[in-house]
């Protein structure tokens, strides 16, 4: 878990007209699932059966700031700047309940946010955390 130092910040009202913009055409309204994955909501755990999201699935923040980054969006990876990138991560958090309508989120603040499911992975390098 590498701590996120790319400079920036973002809310989650910026984050939502970047998503309506950029991610909703395969993410769905709300990104509440389309052609791709379903982001927001989803069942309380996660199941093998598909039903993973951020807020019952994902274990650290930053992996989310990480994914959104190198790989999205699909047809354009690494083409958001790291404002967008926050602001899309906030707007995610926000939607998922993770982190208030009004917090912010930049480099500082997104390693503090802690997710659901991060207490259910198992450490495969124990030796080397």
């Amino acid at each position: 878990m590498g701590v996120i130092s790319r400079p920036g910040t973002g809310n989650a009202a910026d984050g939502a007209k970047i998503f309506a913009e950029k991610c909703a055409l395969c993410h769905g309204d709300n990104g509440r699932g389309g052609r791709a994955a379903r982001l927001i909501g989803g069942p309380p755990k996660a199941s093998l059966d598909g039903g993973k999201t951020i807020a019952n699935y994902w274990p650290c923040a930053t992996t989310l700031f990480d994914f959104i980054r190198r790989a999205m969006p699909f047809n354009q990876p690494r083409s958001l700047t790291d404002q967008e990138v926050y602001s899309l991560v906030a707007y995610l958090l926000v939607e998922n309940k993770l982190i208030g309508e009004s917090d912010e989120i930049n480099a500082t603040t997104l390693p503090k946010v802690r997710m659901p499911n991060r207490d259910n992975f198992v450490v495969q390098f124990p030796d080397l955390m």
